[in-house]
This record gives structure tokens, sequence and C-alpha cells, in this order.
């Protein structure tokens, strides 16, 4: 089995050939003996070739040096051909996709295009002339689509990361299906130039790796503003962050909760939610339905017009070259008009300010990642509806422009890993990945069918030295309350929980809403009060800090643990007529005595 990306990282800088990592990863492709795995792999000798000039140029400067990946063949990679599982597709790209470019920069070397759902139209991973790649974990079981082949490769541990894509949950159903995990980003973090389309709106990259911290540190390397992608959008640089005991878990009540007869799964989840609130945090029940109606919209609504001009030449012209189930899903756009198109535009519109209201309630959203497993014969006897019964807790996610991580959440009694997913309004990608590590470090499931378990939740508490300023908090601001929004926005990410020295006392001051002033005081003469503390780059503190409103302030506030950091503070004469509520030790508990 290959190193994680960690490890292996770790390996070359003391000195190991990348070189041998390349020859190794070779032998396992081999061995693994799966002739449906890939549609072009790199000749060794072309890889090695590769590594060799790497190797001569050193690690300065890349982040990813030496790491072996493998790419979903609906991404362009230079050199290999392109053929989104339809030979007679195929095409010779000139240059490689943005995103593979910058992996290559950073120092990963790409040895092959995998197998996919032709065109990425489904989550099965069974339609493609290619073949069906093996699941990793139990060939019997289907390996989950449309990014069947990246997922089996990581999953089998032929690789430490791989490229998919996800539309409508090509990123995470496979990822459940073969036991690693799944970053769904948020849309227009990863430029989609080079990819093939399915849906253009609402296509990206996503990634795949066996541990979250791996998957994160892809989406660093390959996270960037593309001019040349008219969906691409700017985002702070992505950071990994902690989980803040405050945050608010929506679930969906439990009669909207559906596993079609799978008993092991829904036992699973119910364990997968007690873990979840052993961590501290609170679980809040929501109105599911809204975004159940989003996603069934995807397939019954003209987005799959987008998969017909993706299409178009070859459909008009020859047909026959498309996979039975493909073509006639895809020929359904036909049924559409424009006027359907802008019909189903306001109505989209509609549901996701109803879904909207959800997110005042919640921080993020945790649901299976999927119903159940299937095998490849149930899905060869009933091809479409139990296709779409794995989309329904993935589809609406990319129509309603959120963020997604799935990760291996605990063991279902047969054996199988479970798997959950969080989601969250776009830009959260960092928290959601600081979350989907403590479940999988906690879930006791190996990683794909490497047999090993995944590492501590890393600490981010170091985050804060990487040019970020970290900010204590202690009102509205926390993790949960009403403008903890405020951060998040701005790319704000969490570190950990502190208390103040005693040189503080905490105000409840006049107004509507009520908010808290925190206050130094002398000689010891206060007490210490509960903070946390989270993270901006400078940019964000600036355009923060011009936001805060009289009488409060930024200043410094000192930690028990002898730091000192930026923090609210209050003007001492705003406090003559406010109530001293400093006996509470911190606001959360006294908003809870009221």
């Amino acid at each position: 089995m290959t190193q994680s990306l960690a490890a292996l990282l770790a390996a070359h800088a003391k000195g190991e050939a990348v070189t041998a990592t390349i020859d190794e990863t070779y032998d396992r492709v081999g061995q693994h003996n799966d002739p449906a795995l890939f549609i072009a792999l790199r000749p060794r000798a072309e890889a090695l070739a590769i590594a060799e000039r790497l190797q001569a140029a050193g690690p300065e400067g890349r982040p990813l040096f030496g790491a072996p990946f493998v790419v979903k063949d609906n991404i362009d990679v230079s050199g290999l051909p392109t053929t989104a599982a339809c030979p007679a597709f195929a095409y010779r790209p000139e240059k490689s996709a943005f995103v593979v470019e910058r992996l290559e920069r950073a120092g990963a070397i790409v040895i092959g295009k995998t197998n996919l759902d032709q065109f990425a139209t489904g989550l099965v991973g069974v339609r493609s002339p290619y073949g069906v790649p093996r699941n990793a974990l139990r060939p019997d079981l289907i390996p989950g689509g449309s990014s069947s082949g990246s997922a089996t490769a990581v999953g089998a541990g032929l690789v430490p990361f791989s490229l998919g894509t996800d539309t409508a949950g090509s990123g995470r159903v496979p990822a459940a299906l073969n036991g690693i995990v799944g970053l769904k980003p948020s849309l227009g973090a990863l430029s989609a130039a080079g990819v093939v389309p399915a849906c253009r709106t609402l296509d990206t990259i996503s990634i795949f790796a066996r541990d979250v911290a791996d998957a994160f540190a892809v989406f660093e390397a390959a996270c960037g503003y593309d001019e040349s992608d008219a969906f691409s959008r700017p985002f702070p640089p992505p950071v990994l962050s902690g989980v803040p005991s405050g945050l608010r878990i929506g679930v969906p009540r439990s009669e909207q909760l559906e596993f079609f007869g799978d008993a092991e799964a829904e036992a699973a989840f119910a364990r997968d939610l007690a873990a979840v609130e052993a961590l501290g945090l609170r679980r809040v029940e929501f109105d599911f339905e809204p975004f159940a109606e989003v996603a069934r919209a995807l397939y019954d609504g003209p987005w799959v017009a987008e998969r017909y001009a993706a299409t178009k030449p070859l459909i008009e012209t020859n047909p026959e070259a498309l996979h039975p189930v493909t073509r006639a899903i895809v020929e359904g756009a036909r049924k559409f008009d424009a006027v359907a198109a802008f019909e189903a535009f306001y109505e989209l519109a509609d549901r996701r300010r109803r879904t909207q209201r959800v997110w005042s309630e919640i921080d993020m959203m945790l649901v299976p990642t999927i119903p159940r497993p299937y095998t490849v014969a149930d899905v060869e006897a009933d091809p479409i509806r139990l296709n779409s019964r794995l989309g329904t807790y993935t589809n609406f996610v990319n129509l309603l422009d959120l963020a997604a991580f799935a990760a291996p959440s605990g063991m279902r009694g047969d054996g199988l890993p479970s798997s959950v997913t969080l989601i969250a309004p776009s830009g959260m990608d960092g928290l959601l990945a600081g979350m989907a590590a403590e479940i999988q470090a906690r879930s006791g499931a190996p990683m794909g069918a490497t047999g090993e378990r995944a590492p501590v939740a890393p600490q981010s508490v170091v985050q804060a030295a990487r040019g970020r300023v970290a900010l204590a908090v202690v009102g509205a601001h926390l993790a949960g309350l009403p403008l903890n929004h405020q951060l998040i926005e701005l790319g704000g990410t969490f570190l950990r929980e502190a208390e103040t020295t005693t040189d503080y006392r905490l105000f409840a001051l006049p107004g509507s809403p009520t908010k808290p002033g925190l206050l130094r005081v002398a000689n010891g003469a206060g007490t210490a009060v509960k903070a946390e503390l989270w993270s901006l780059d400078p940019a964000g503190f600036g355009t923060f800090v011009a936001k805060v409103p009289e009488p409060l302030s930024i200043g410094a506030v000192r930690l028990a643990d002898g730091s000192s950091v930026k923090g609210f503070l209050v003007e001492a004469e705003a406090v003559a007529a406010a109530a001293d509520i400093s006996k509470f030790g911190g606001w959360r508990a006294y908003l809870a005595s009221k």
C-alpha cells in the first residue's frame, strides 16, 4: 500500500528518492491488476524521467514534491488523451487543465487517466465502455461514480490522492463507497478550465484522499483564481480550521431520512450522530424537504440540457457512440425549451430563498453521504432508479452553491464503513475540513482498503503563524451566535477555545440586541472570561476591524496561557449603565441564564 501523502512527503524531505516512489507506484498498479481502472496510463519510463528532473530541481517551493496522483479522464493532462469514457470523443490536449498544472508545479506527478461514467453522467460507476473499476472494499459493490477510477485508485492504496469532478455528487458518492474522503469545494475555488463539462454552471473538480489533512493539502495547492475560467471566483487562501464547541450541526428530521430499506445504514447513521454530539456540538433538526426538492429538480429539470450542450457535436452526428444509458439521459434534454429553462431558474431562485432560512439556525449540515450501497448486479437490474437514489443527499449541493466534505464516520454491522457528508455555505471549506478531520479520526474506520486508521485530527492552532492575525471573540461572534458569519465570510477559521487572564470584567451593554463589553481592570481585580480564538488574513482582519461599532474597539487581549492576541474591548465610559455579568465567566453562560 502507498503511504499517506503526509508520510510520503516527509520521506522525500528526508532524502527518499522520488524515482523509487514512482517505481513502487507502478508496481502497485500492476499488482492491483484492474484492467477497467485506467483509460490511459503514462508509460513508466516517461513518469520516471519526470521524477528524475524533479529530483534534480529539489523540493524548494514544491509542497507536493514527488507525490504521484491520477486524474479523472474528463480533465486534460498534456501528453495523454482525454476521452470522457467515449472513444469517439477522444482528443489530445495541448496543455493540462489549470488545476493539474498547479499541482504539477507543486511537485506532484500524474501517472494516468482514470475511468468514469461516460461524460460524467451517473453516480454508479458502471456506465463506461472501458468496463467497471473494481470497488476497493468489496468486488461485488459498485465503485460509485462518476469519478469511479479516481476513487478506487485511492481506496486501493495505489496513489495518495486523485482528482475527480463533482456536479451532482461524483466527488462524494465514490468516496463513501470506497471508504475514503471526498472534498467537494466551493464552486469556483478550483478552476474548471481544461475540464470536459457535464453541467458547466455546476461542475467543480473534486479531490479524493485517504484522510482529510491530505485532501486539504492538495486543495491548498490547487486553489487559485483563474481569469480564463468564467466561473472561477477569488477566495481567501484556504486554511484548515479547528472545531468550536458551540457549532450548530443541522440534521434532517428523523422522518425525512431515507435509507431505502438498509437497516445497517440507518443504524450506522444513528451511531454517527451520537459520536458527533459527543464532541460537544449542538444538534439542530431542520426541515430537509426544500433541499430534497432541489435535489429532485437536477435530473427532472432542464439542467440535463447542459449535458446535451457538452456532447452536442457527437450526439447529433454519431449518437450510437454513446453508452445506451448515457444517451437516453442526454437525449431527454430535447423535451426542454428556453421557456422551461427560465421557469426552472425562477423556481430554483425561490427554492434557494427557502433553503437560506436554514443557515440562520445551523452552521453546517450533516447527512449520510449515500442512503445505502448497491451491488453491480443491483444497478444492472435497475440502472436509473438506483442511480437517482444515490443522489438523495448530494444532488442539491452545487445547485445551491454550497461546499461539502465526505468522510468515513464509523463501521456498519456488515463490516463496510459508514460515511457522512458535511455541508455549509460557500467559502466554509476550512471549517468543514476541520470537522471532517475530527469525525474521521474518531471513527475507527480504516482508510479505504489499506487497513490503516486515520491520524489524529490536525491541530489548527499553528495556522495563525502563516501570516494570519489571531482574534479573540467573547460575544456575538462566537460560533453558533448571530454574528459568527461575519468571520466566516472573511475567511476566518477557528483556532481554539481560550480564557483571558483575571484582568477583565464582562458587561452586558444596554441596547437591542444586548451585546457584551470586555473591560480591562487594574491589578487582577477582574475574572477570567471564556473566549474563542479565530484567525483572519490581514485583508480580512482590516475589513473586520473597520466594521466594529462604538463603543467597542479592537485592542490587545491577554490570555491565561501568557500570550496576547487582538480582541474585542469596550470603552470604560460605556459600562457605567451596563450590567456586570463577570460572575458567569462568559457570554454563553450569561445567555443560558436568560
